[in-house]
């Protein structure tokens, strides 16, 4: 089976690297926030050029530590996407404020500013959108509506390391950025870890101590706060991995522009549009078509694997049922989760099982159901 992603083929390339690291903290047993989690912390800090890097446990304690920080809570207001994974708005509800969901744009499949205004009341307090499988969102637009309403910004940068919007990274857009390390992501480690990365030293004080069971003195705590600690190992690997993440991601951009060239003439399917001021890092690449079950079917006899993201919005979720959206209140966004499936697209991908790839979406095209 081809698969959509392979992590393994990723930590095997760096195999000799990534043990002598685990020798050395096994030799030395400081095994959480140790040395390598403070280099990790500047490392990320210097690259995005940012005032502090705050590594957590994974992107959801991300999310919810910043949320938190921010002083986000009970009777406030997040405005965010629907068609994203569960945790962007799980977290708002975590820290017990409300996701208020906005509709996508069609061709970037991300929070669409236009609408954002619409939803805004007096307890607004933030906006969350996500980077979606690596394309940015449309920052400046998202800003400028913040800008004039006095909220706060925060991306989910969960899927999307290395991704570049009109020439800045991102994780420098808003107020602060939150990153997961789960073995998947471009960046990322063998388990869970999560960053959180902001220029403002209160909140990112804030954060520090939350994430240690609200303490900044060893058995001294000021509030309730979490454990949410990223590990030396961890921390250890995503350095091994830093290292490549700009050779990888930019292997992602040839595969994903191979994909283009082989395959926009298909009438069945439609690919995903880049934005020609923003760098996709493409953590999955994702194609649209009517004919999914058939799809995935054809493939699947084929020896490709699949996926589907996300085949129910997050507004339509069962956890979200007290909130009383009802199946057409965001179109664009139901009519993607329908519609949506991720094909194989990784750094270690061959070409040979590219072109298997496109011979089998090429011979769907000519099949009586396209």
């Amino acid at each position: 089976m081809i698969p959509i992603t392979d992590p393994k083929r990723q930590f095997a390339a760096l195999e000799a690297d990534i043990m002598e690291k685990m020798i050395e903290i096994l030799q030395k047993g400081s095994y959480i926030s140790g040395e390598h989690v403070k280099k990790l912390e500047s490392v990320i800090a210097n690259r995005l050029g940012v005032e502090e890097a705050i590594a957590v446990a994974n992107g959801t304690d991300a999310l919810v530590l910043t949320l938190h920080a921010y002083g986000i809570g009970p009777g406030d207001e997040v405005i965010t996407t629907p068609f994203s994974f569960f945790a962007t708005a799980e977290a708002i509800s975590r820290v017990g404020a409300t996701p208020v969901f906005v509709d996508i744009d069609q061709t970037t499949f991300n929070l669409d500013p236009r609408k954002v205004s619409e939803k805004l009341s007096k307890r607004t307090k933030a906006i969350l959108p996500v980077h979606l499988f690596g394309q940015p969102a449309d920052m400046n637009e998202l800003n400028n509506v913040a800008k004039q309403h006095d909220l706060i910004v925060i991306e989910d940068a969960c899927q999307a390391f290395g991704a570049v919007y009109q020439g800045e990274e991102i994780g420098t857009l808003g107020d602060a950025a939150c990153f997961s390390f789960f073995p998947t992501k471009n960046l990322s480690t063998m388990g869970d870890g999560g960053m959180v990365v902001t220029s403002d030293p209160v909140i990112a004080k804030r954060i520090r101590e939350l994430k240690t069971h609200g303490s900044n003195q060893k058995y001294y705590h000021g509030e309730i706060g979490y454990n949410s600690r990223l590990d030396e190992i961890h921390a250890a690997i995503l350095l091994c991995c830093l290292d490549h993440i700009d050779s990888w991601n930019a292997k992602r951009g040839l595969w994903a522009a191979r994909y283009k060239k082989n395959l926009e003439a298909l009438r069945c399917i439609s690919l995903p549009n880049e934005k020609l001021d923003r760098r996709h890092v493409y953590h999955l690449y994702v194609i649209a078509t009517d004919e999914r079950d058939l799809l995935i079917k054809h493939l699947a006899s084929r020896n490709i694997q699949t996926g589907i993201y996300y085949p129910q919005c997050i507004h339509l979720q069962k956890a979200y049922e007290h909130l009383s959206y009802q199946e057409g209140d965001f179109p664009l966004a139901e009519q993607l989760s329908k519609r949506l499936l991720a094909i194989p697209l990784f750094p270690f991908m061959t070409e040979k099982e590219q072109d298997i790839v496109i011979a089998g979406l090429k011979d769907f095209q000519v099949m009586p159901s396209c």
